[in-house]
């Protein structure tokens, strides 16, 4: 259960409304549809200025990069299972494997395990991804690996992919943002 009251799309602040309206008419969602206010989106329509800084540059991370969807899933499911973040990992999980991304890595990823990869640009967005993580720095052979496989660009996208998803999984971790119905999930207590 989530520490925070439910909000109902139909009662929100003008302020808030924004924040909704970017969430659902930009690329998360449906125009057509209500988007539900799950995971960190309820908690940002709350803080409207943050929330508006927050998903602007969540939608970059996720549609506006050089990052290729297997690889940038990849990061996303490591940061996830490095927070044990349920939300963003149920999600992302299933991206992943729709990007490619064997199940056999995601269940590593999920049990705290290094995968068996299947290719060198895997092993070192795992290893740019774990050590931003871990030891709060990228190793000179990691930094010149990321270098040459997606160039100075694409490395600054993919630190900044990181960032992003450590904010997403903090903010879930932080109010117990339940997962959706249909989830399973990655992380029972």
């Amino acid at each position: 259960m989530s520490r925070l009251s439910p909000l109902d799309p139909d009662n929100l602040t003008p302020d808030q409304q924004r924040v909704y309206d970017a969430l659902r008419y930009g690329p998360r969602g449906d125009d057509k549809h209500k988007l539900e206010l799950a995971g960190p989106f309820g908690v940002w329509v709350r803080a409207p200025e943050i929330g508006e800084a927050v998903q602007a540059l969540g939608k970059i991370a996720r549609f506006g990069t050089s990052i290729k969807n297997d690889i940038r899933e990849l990061a996303i499911c490591t940061t996830g299972a490095h927070f044990r973040a349920k939300f963003e990992f149920a999600v992302h999980r299933d991206l992943a494997h729709k990007a490619g991304i064997g199940s056999h890595v995601t269940e590593a990823l999920r049990t705290g395990l290094t995968p068996e990869f299947d290719s060198e640009e895997y092993r070192l967005c795992h290893r740019l991804t774990t050590g931003l993580l871990t030891q709060h720095r990228i190793d000179d052979q990691t930094y010149s690996g990321a270098i040459d496989c997606w160039g100075e660009t694409g490395v600054v996208e993919l630190v900044n992919i990181i960032g992003y998803y450590s904010i997403v999984a903090l903010t879930l971790n932080a109010f117990e943002i339940p997962l959706s119905a249909g989830m399973s999930d990655p992380f029972p207590d």
